[in-house]
């Protein structure tokens, strides 16, 4: 054997047998606790960088820690394989969607093998194939029936480059969060799923989410935004016209000194009909059109509005405002209309600053007296009302149920919960995606299709230009049908559904992915979820978390699921950054798993990942870095090597000087590792203590000589065991070679003896005022006051004391002794 390990040739071997054994398939087993283990599954766009896998690489080393640990593990892998970057590339390069996505499948598949991943690929999903996305349709037909799925027409945002509609999450600063195109607004007729009607239970629910990163249950908190308040009616002077207004803030009504209407509102034009301000309203409106969603609701953009020449009448006061429109009032949040309280809305305020409109304080905080003269930004705290009739002198809590149990008993308003989550827009202008099973008949009207006719396949007879309607829209094959009600001529639904859709139920799936009798089996799928713990990217915390969140429970209602909540913990990684940037294939920082394992081999691209950073913080990639990983794995493999040879031949030692030593330092290192990966997922600290291990155990072969103990063997395979996770391939060389005949990752994860974790010696530090005199090896159990002996008979500390006077000993317990002296 040569000393330099070949990890190409012996890694290569190890996979094929892991193939060949088949040890990472996996069945329900009631003997083992379950553990369902899931990484977010990728979207196959091209080739893997070492920025991708360190999701997987993650998820993995759990995946193995829970199988030595006696976890029935299930750790599956699919693709999710719809989606627009296919269909642009089949218009680009003149293909098919479907060739140009599994093409890249076979790619990914190849890297995912090459890092020794342990999926269960018998589990394999993959949403493109009909096989899948019958089910998908299956769903869309579930939430139709349960009076989820609807359409209407709708002001939707627009992807001009991609050809297609985008859900309000998909808008990431006024762009695509695909292409990063300008988005604009464009009306059609669309299909939603009504999210909304979960939202108070998507919202509580974040209570059981325990496991989850604070951080996302506040994003998926606040993309929901529950507010309770109260509508207020309004009613325009010149008509008589409600003018509802929702409001949480109802206890500043006597406030409002200017009302805001969204340029789109139904009423802006008929109050300025014949009248000199239309034209300048009507080139307002075009403009706003020219507005993403998000750009008009930045705080970071500029307040503009524009008095459209009408008033309205406060119900509380009965004066007459003034009606603007402005830029940050949308017919789709709330009423479309909102009540100007420059004193109290930071909003308001600068808007009435920058044209002029009156500003009345009505809440007075109880450190200080507000003066309009000296007001620089509104006061939004609580205190007591003032100018505000018979409320005023209430505390403003109190004053606002008294107002709003006053708007109920006079009509003029009522309590009502709002929410800023806005149903999920999921029809998408394309081919590549799962057919919405939707038929349109002229008698008798929207006909779901039959479940025993699903799938509705994707034709071949399409034309992909990028340009226009669906591409389904041309084939005459898929558009006309039959009504499956009369059986008269009828015609498909031309839109697929967003992606999302496909995503939201797929780790259904895996639980029974070859039952072509329904989405997945009840028993199975009631066995392992929930997923035991989740690995993915903070970018979804608002989208296919909160979509797979909500097609649980949908699911669970129709008495399909028992659980509630589809992924029990979350652990979201921080990026692989290369030169500073994220490592990206379009920056070409990307690192390539291929030539890494080519290089280094493949569990040396694996530890340095793991151990450079702990997995929820951005990592910096470094090739010194990896070198000394590989390092330090040659040094593992150096050492092993060499006692397995020892036990080979029988040239075992059973007691020597060091044993306790020895299995000290193993037992704490078995300690260690064992509650880093359990408990923290801390794989760098983990990693690290196996480092010190491997120094440790070298500084006694060197101690040793030629003589090999007993214990320094077993401290050996205790090394490889907690190297297994981390790196396969070497671990299941060195177990083999220590002559075990079964894989190390079908071993048992060893336990620690909590008595040989404590050291019978400590070394403390002996300081004469502050300063460092000598060191003292004492009993780990000496008492204080035995100590404090040892250390003043000792030659060097008297030598430094010199006859002086101690004022004091200080002890700090197996670390440090100091001695104050005057």
């Amino acid at each position: 054997m040569e000393d330099k390990y070949d990890f190409q040739e012996r890694e290569a071997f190890w996979r094929k047998y892991w193939e060949e054994k088949g040890i990472y398939r996996t069945k329900i087993d009631p003997q083992k606790p379950k553990f369902y283990n899931l990484e977010m599954f990728p979207y196959p766009s091209g080739d893997l960088h070492m920025g991708h896998m360190r999701n997987y690489i993650i998820g993995d080393v759990i995946a193995r820690f829970k199988r030595m640990n006696g976890y029935n593990v299930l750790y599956p892998m699919g693709w999710d394989a719809f989606g627009l970057p296919a269909e642009n590339a089949a218009i680009k390069h003149k293909i098919h969607p479907a060739q140009w996505t599994f093409a890249n499948i076979e790619n990914a598949k190849k890297t995912f093998n090459l890092l020794g991943m342990s999926y269960d690929w018998d589990r394999e999903v993959t949403t493109a194939k009909p096989d899948y996305y019958k089910w998908t349709e299956w769903m869309f037909l579930l939430m139709y029936k349960r009076g989820l799925a609807y359409k209407k027409k709708a002001t939707v945002n627009w992807c001009p480059s991609c050809q297609t509609v985008l859900a309000n999450e998909q808008v990431i600063d006024g762009q695509c969060w695909r292409c990063h195109s300008k988005v604009t607004k464009k009306e059609l007729e669309q299909w939603f799923f009504r999210i909304t009607a979960y939202a108070d239970r998507l919202l509580e629910d974040l209570k059981l989410l325990t496991g989850w990163p604070e951080r996302v249950r506040i994003m998926q908190e606040n993309w929901i935004g529950k507010s309770e308040g109260v509508e207020v009616n309004f009613r325009a002077a010149e008509t008589g016209d409600p003018i509802t207004v929702f409001t949480t803030r109802h206890d500043t009504l006597f406030g409002v000194t200017f009302m805001v209407l969204a340029p789109e509102h139904p009423l802006v034009d008929k109050l300025v009909a014949g009248t000199a301000y239309a034209p300048a309203v009507a080139e307002f409106k075009e403009k706003m059109k020219r507005l993403s969603e998000i750009e008009r609701l930045s705080t970071e953009a500029e307040k503009e509005g524009l008095f459209i020449g009408a008033y309205a009448i406060n119900p509380m006061n009965q004066e007459r405002i003034p009606i603007w429109i402005a830029n940050y009032v949308l017919m789709e949040y709330g009423t479309g209309a909102v009540m100007g309280v420059p004193a109290h809305d930071q909003r308001d305020f600068e808007f009435a600053k920058k044209y002029g409109l009156p500003i009345r304080i009505v809440i007075q905080p109880a450190e200080a007296t507000l003066e309009l003269e000296k007001m620089t930004e509104a006061y939004d705290g609580p205190g007591t009302m003032v100018n505000s009739g018979d409320f005023s002198g209430l505390p403003n809590e109190e004053g606002k149920e008294r107002i709003a149990s006053y708007l109920e008993a006079t009509g003029l308003g009522q309590r009502k919960v709002n929410y800023r989550l806005r149903d999920w827009l999921i029809s998408r202008q394309r081919y590549w995606g799962a057919p919405i099973p939707i038929i349109y008949c002229d008698r008798c009207g929207i006909v779901p299709v039959p479940e025993e006719d699903l799938p509705v396949l994707l034709p071949d007879d399409v034309e992909f230009t990028g340009e226009g309607l669906s591409p389904l829209a041309g084939s005459a094959s898929f558009v006309h049908t039959t009504c499956p009600q009369c059986g008269g001529p009828a015609r498909r639904e031309t839109d697929t559904m967003d992606t999302f859709v496909c995503s939201s139920w797929y780790y259904l799936r895996y639980t029974s992915p070859h039952n072509d009798r329904e989405p997945f089996d009840r028993e199975a799928v009631n066995y392992w979820m929930p997923v035991d713990q989740y690995t993915g990217g903070i970018e979804h915390a608002v989208l296919h978390l909160l979509y797979s969140r909500f097609f649980t429970k949908v699911l669970h209602d129709a008495g399909y699921l028992e659980t509630v909540e589809p992924f029990t913990n979350l652990l979201t990684q921080g990026m692989v950054l290369n030169r500073g940037e994220v490592m990206s294939k379009s920056k070409g920082n990307g690192v390539s798993p291929v030539v890494l394992t080519s290089q280094y081999g493949a569990d040396t691209g694996r530890v340095f990942i793991l151990f450079v950073a702990p997995p929820e913080k951005e990592l910096e990639w470094s090739e010194r870095g990896v070198e000394g990983v590989h390092r330090f794995l040659n040094r593992v493999w150096r050492l092993v090597k060499g006692l397995a040879e020892a036990k080979r031949a029988g040239k075992l030692e059973t007691e020597s000087e060091f044993d306790r030593e020895t299995r000290r330092l193993t037992h704490r290192t078995v300690k260690k590792v064992t509650e880093d990966v359990a408990n923290r997922y801390n794989f760098n600290t983990a990693i690290s203590a196996l480092m010190e291990m491997v120094n440790g155990l070298y500084a006694f072969r060197e101690k040793l000589g030629e003589r090999v103990p007993l214990a320094l063997v077993e401290a050996a395979e205790t090394l490889t065991l907690l190297l297994a996770p981390f790196a396969p391939h070497l671990a299941e060389e060195l177990w083999f070679l220590l002559g075990h005949t079964e894989s190390v990752h079908l071993a048992s994860w060893p336990a620690y003896d909590p008595a040989l974790i404590v050291a019978e010696t400590v070394n403390v530090a002996i300081q004469v005022n502050g300063r460092l005199r000598d060191r003292v090896d004492v009993p780990a159990d000496i008492s204080e006051t035995q100590l404090k002996q040892l250390v003043l008979a000792r030659e060097r500390v008297a030598q430094a004391i010199g006859g002086k006077e101690v004022v004091k000993v200080v002890t700090v317990p197996g670390k440090l002794v100091n001695i104050v002296v005057s």
